[in-house]
């Protein structure tokens, strides 16, 4: 380990940094003296994600919607703007889903462009400043969907596959070019993207049937302290009973 004195200065982009493991990635890693930019397609939680991450650390934030490709523009203009340059990618943006016969031809789509080509568009704009920078990380969020195929999570299961292929693809490619890439893949998770209720969920957290979105942005911080010679290709954290894992 190197420490997490490693990230101080580090110029970070965390998509879908205003709710759950996307504001508690953002919160920590502003503790530990990097440099973030964030954003989420709403402006009221926008404005509550930088009034608490930004009492850590220099945090900057727009609204806007990884499904759309001028959004993701203009993210990485915030970007050459606010930190003149990137060193890490952390990617968190991503909507529930029902099963692909419950949902309107539009709201099916609407989840695929933004849970996976969202992640594929921010990356690929990600390794052209690497590059620049002379090498960083992508760590890419999944979940362990991709692996238990639950009943109900079918479209859900199927991005969170297809982030799990793309990165351990990726780190292949770029290896070469001192860029690492990572995806972590959660269990259930204290987040706005759950069913129940935040009161259900505090129960759930208790039980040890659910994480809090901390745990998460704690192995997120693991991933970002190894040493350079290190990949972590892949790593699984769960609830300890965790539900159809």
């Amino acid at each position: 380990m190197i420490g997490s004195g490693h990230l101080r200065g580090k110029r970070v982009l965390v998509t879908g940094g205003t709710t759950g493991i996307g504001r508690a990635t953002v919160a920590l890693l502003a503790q530990h003296g990097a440099r973030v930019v964030t954003f989420g397609r709403h402006e009221k939680e926008l404005t509550d994600a930088l009034r608490y991450s930004g009492q850590f650390g220099e945090v900057h934030g727009l609204t806007a919607d990884a499904s759309e490709a001028a959004d993701v523009e203009r993210v990485y203009q915030a970007v050459d703007t606010k930190l003149a340059g990137l060193d890490i990618l952390v990617a968190c943006a991503a909507l529930g889903a029902q099963p692909i016969h419950e949902m309107s031809d539009h709201d099916w789509r609407y989840v695929i462009e933004t849970n996976l080509v969202g992640y594929l568009a921010c990356t690929r704009a990600a390794i052209e400043r690497l590059r620049h920078a002379g090498g960083g990380q992508i760590v890419l969020v999944g979940s362990i969907s991709a692996e238990i195929k639950a009943k109900g999570e079918s479209v859900y299961a199927a991005t969170k596959a297809g982030i799990s292929a793309f990165a351990e693809t990726l780190r292949k490619e770029v290896a070469e070019e001192n860029i690492r890439v990572s995806v972590i893949e959660p269990g259930s998770t204290g987040s706005d993207m759950q069913e129940c209720d935040p009161p259900e969920q505090r129960d759930l957290i208790g039980q040890h049937r659910m994480l809090r979105a901390e745990q998460v942005a704690e192995a997120l911080l693991f991933v970002l302290t190894r040493e350079d010679n290190c990949d972590i290709v892949s790593l699984r954290i769960e609830p300890r009973l965790q539900k159809g894992g």
